[in-house]
Formats: structure tokens, sequence, C-alpha cells
């Protein structure tokens, strides 16, 4: 055994050779440039056979593999199996399709593997630089903190709990909110994303406790609604303390009144947060920052860049208005976590400050190359795009006789269905069979007791012509379907 394969054996995982890395390392990329090069030769998705599944019910490895080889099997029978959300055709949810920017980003991130809950060093620089972009772009003050997150499900966790602070003071850290004798309530509409309610469960609050306010015609908080809930909690003895409007609802795209909720919880001193886990981004379009006025005066909001902003996933993000009040919600005092003037532990405060997470990856980088390298105003048109998309697709909705618009298009989100008697279950069959042709990857919801076909047009790839294909596939399995034709013909 050589010295240098001694080494290896003995602890070090980098490779003996690093010219063959270097050349499978190429060849790795060169296959994720072809995936995405040629993404519409693929379907949007494809069920895996049992035979994939089984490849990963393999006991833990007690040997290392071929780099090669393992590369092969990702090759095989991970990467044709995929959710399919970098596919023009993905329209079920509310996914980004990614850049190759982004990617590129995400592997220089991965080399770098910088742990960024804090000391003093430049990629935490380039956190705060996306932070005061993302601050100016929302009119938000110098005073204002931010952090990246998984996702906006994280984010409106923490919003939840610098809220509990504002409301019940620091002290709640170390009493618990049972000590504050106070019950806390908190109200979002009927439209609201699911995550506001697990916010409300995980920062303690219960489930109960979110008051669920009913939507208006045009699917946001009603706002005559909301306050009669604020002051029927108030006469029984409870602590409204927390408004959750939304900009882009799960369902339809639906931005509630921002700025009515903005004047409302002014005048009854209650936080104001807003969920904009896709439509905070469309303040990067000129034509649709508009729908978006009184976004700038909420207390926090919410969003992901792996939406709107096409980051690869995960980057979402957390804005909060009074930074302050944020650090006080999250800073703790462990002596392993202490800073210096200078050196590397200087740089306070530190991310980890702000948030629950000390071990945090760098999705500063992917963000920051994206906004770098596209610039604002191309992502604004890509954005804009995708709502062009969606008022055609509404269009052809309307011309042809045999499809049904069940909901107003606010943003990028279309809700329609194929008219026929038992159209509930007719619809859902739809929806699965264009989902296993690969053709175009719809999901299903429910609109006023009646089930949709939803089509969410997030992707910038997307064009008229997926929007076609989706059109025709829905007609061509909504009359098989109804006319009892069997499977293969679909």
């Amino acid at each position: 055994m050589t010295k240098e394969t001694l080494e290896i054996a003995q602890g070090s995982l980098d490779p003996a050779d690093w010219h063959d890395m270097r050349e499978q390392g190429h060849r790795m990329l060169d296959d994720m440039f072809d995936y995405l090069e040629q993404i519409r030769q693929r379907p949007v998705w494809q069920q895996a056979p049992q035979a994939v599944r089984a490849v990963f019910q393999q006991p833990l490895p007690g040997s290392g593999s071929n780099l090669a080889a393992v590369h092969e099997t990702f090759m095989q029978d991970i990467l044709p199996y995929a959710v399919g959300n970098a596919h023009p055709g993905f329209m079920g949810w509310v996914h980004g399709g990614g850049t190759p920017v982004g990617m590129l980003a995400e592997m220089l991130a991965a080399g770098l593997n910088a742990n960024l809950g804090g000391r003093d060093q430049m990629p935490v620089e380039v956190e705060r630089q996306v932070m005061r972009w993302v601050r100016d772009l929302f009119g938000f003050p110098d005073t204002a903190s931010g952090l990246f997150v998984t996702g906006t499900s994280m984010a409106n966790l923490i919003a939840v709990l610098v809220a509990r602070t504002a409301a019940l003071g620091g002290e709640v850290r170390r009493q618990g909110v049972a000590a504050s004798g106070k019950r806390l309530t908190a109200y979002a509409s009927a439209g609201a994303h699911g995550c506001i309610a697990q916010a409300m469960d995980l920062a303690g609050l219960g489930l109960d406790a979110l008051r669920v306010i009913p939507m208006n015609g045009q699917f946001q908080m009603d706002m005559g609604a909301l306050a009669a809930a604020v002051a029927q909690d108030r006469e029984s003895g409870y602590t409204p303390f927390f408004i959750a409007g939304t900009a882009g609802s799960v369902d339809v795209g639906a931005i509630d009144d921002l700025t009515a909720l903005a004047d409302y919880a002014r005048r009854e001193a209650l936080w104001f947060h807003i969920d904009g886990a896709y439509g905070a981004l469309a303040m990067l379009s000129p034509q649709l920052a508009p729908l978006l006025a009184g976004l700038e005066r909420a207390d926090s909001v919410a969003f992901d860049f792996h939406k709107w902003g096409q980051v690869p996933y995960d980057a979402g993000f957390i804005l909060v208005r009074d930074g302050a009040l944020h650090f006080d919600t999250f800073a703790s005092p462990a002596a392993y976590l202490r800073r210096e003037a200078c050196g590397i532990a200087a740089g306070s405060p530190w991310p980890c400050d702000f948030g629950p997470d000390l071990s945090r990856g760098f999705r500063a980088l992917k963000t920051w190359f994206t906004l770098q390298v596209y610039g604002a105003d191309r992502l604004g048109e890509s954005i804009a795009k995708t709502c062009a998309l969606g008022q055609y697709l509404k269009q052809r909705i309307e011309a042809t006789p045999e499809l049904e618009l069940l909901a107003p298009v606010a943003l990028n989100i279309v809700c329609f269905r194929y008219r026929c008697t038992d159209a509930d279950k007719v619809n859902a069959a739809i929806v699965i069979a264009i989902q296993e042709s690969g053709i175009a990857a719809p999901s299903s919801t429910t609109i006023n007791g009646k089930l949709a076909i939803r089509a969410a047009i997030v992707n910038h790839r997307t064009d008229t012509a997926d929007i076609d294909a989706l059109i025709a596939a829905t007609l061509k399995f909504g009359r098989n379907i109804v006319n009892n034709k069997d499977d293969n013909d679909y």
C-alpha cells in the first residue's frame, strides 16, 4: 500500500485520481445540461415501475461503488421519475422550473460547503445583500431584517413567533404562552394555505386559535367577516394578535385586499403578515406590482424564490419590518455562539439570531446568481408571461363550449372543468389520465363545491403550445371517459 493510498484509507474522502473525478464530473454536468435542453422530448411525469422502486429497497452498502455506476443509476432510475416541475407542461402545483444558472450556482455552493449559521464570512454577506434587495423591492425600511429558510411554511412560522413576541413580550420565550394568561387568536381567509394553521400549532397556540374568515366573490378575505370575528373574540376575552393576508392563494391565485388589511390591522393594533409564497415576487413586474398595493405596509412577508423566482429548490425567505424584534425572538446567549470583535467569530448579528436553524446551507448563492445573471427586469417579464398565459388559457376555455371556467383568473392559476354529467368523477379521471399520458400535469381542487382541473402556470419554459396541449388533452380524455372508451384509447 502506497503512502497516498494509506492516507486515503485512513480518512480522506477525496479521490485518489482527481483527473478521473474531473472527467466524471464533466459527464454528470453534461447529462444535466442535456436533460434541460431536451426536456420537451420527455413526458412531464411517468410512474416508476416496481422494478425501479426495488432498486431503492437495498440494505445500507458496506463498501463503496464506482461513481460512474452510481451516476448511471441516477440517470436510469431517478431522473426519469421525478415529479416533472422542470418540464414546461407541469402545471399541477406552484413549483418553479429552475434554471441552468441556478443549477451551476448550487454546485458552487455545495463545493464551498459553507455553514451560514453565522461567523465572519462572505457567504453571510451575500445573504445580507439579497436581504437588502428584497427590502428595497418591497419598500421596507433599513431596519428590516430577513432570512433564507426552506420555504414559506417555515417563513410563516417565524412570522407567527415574532408576532407572538410582539404581543406577549420577550418573557414568553422563558415563561411560555400560558404564563401570560392571554388566549391569542389569529385570522386568515378560507383560501389561505394550510401552513398558516400549522404555524399556529407549532407555535403552541393551537389550531383552534386560528379563525378562518370567509371569502368574497373574488376569493379575497371578507373584511366585514374579519371585523366581526375580531370584535367577537375581544368580547369573549380573547386577544387578537395576528392577521395573515394572502398574495396568491393556493387554489385560485387570488390576492387579498392588502391595503384594506393594512388599514384594519393598524386601527386594531394587530400584526399584519402576508403569505406571498409565490405572489409576492410579482413586485418584480411593473405591470403586476400594483396588484400588491399594501404589501409595503406589512409587518412581515413570507415568500419563495423557488417559485416565480425560478431559483432551484429550496429558497424560501422571511422579511420582518422590525429587525430588533425579530432578533429578540430568536437570539441565543449560548457560550459556543460567543461573538468577538474580530476573527472568525466576528460579524454579529448572525443569521442564526433570526431563526431556529444554526446549521444553514448557502441558499443565498443560487438566488444571488439568478438575480445577477438574469436581472430583475427579465425575471419580472417571465412572471408577467405566466400571467399572460393564464389569460390565454382562460380565453381558450371560454371559447370552448365543452369547458367551463370555475373561478376568476387573478394571476396565473386557472380552474376549470369539462362539462358533463357526473362532472366531479369525470374531471377527477381526466386529471389522472392527463398526468399518466405525460402530455401535461394539472392538478385538481374544489371550487364552490365543484371539482376543478387546476392549472398553475409557473414555469418560465411554458408557452402557448403547452396550453394548447392541455386543452386538447382535456377534451380528448373527457370525451373518451364520457363515452366509456377503453383506457388504451387515452
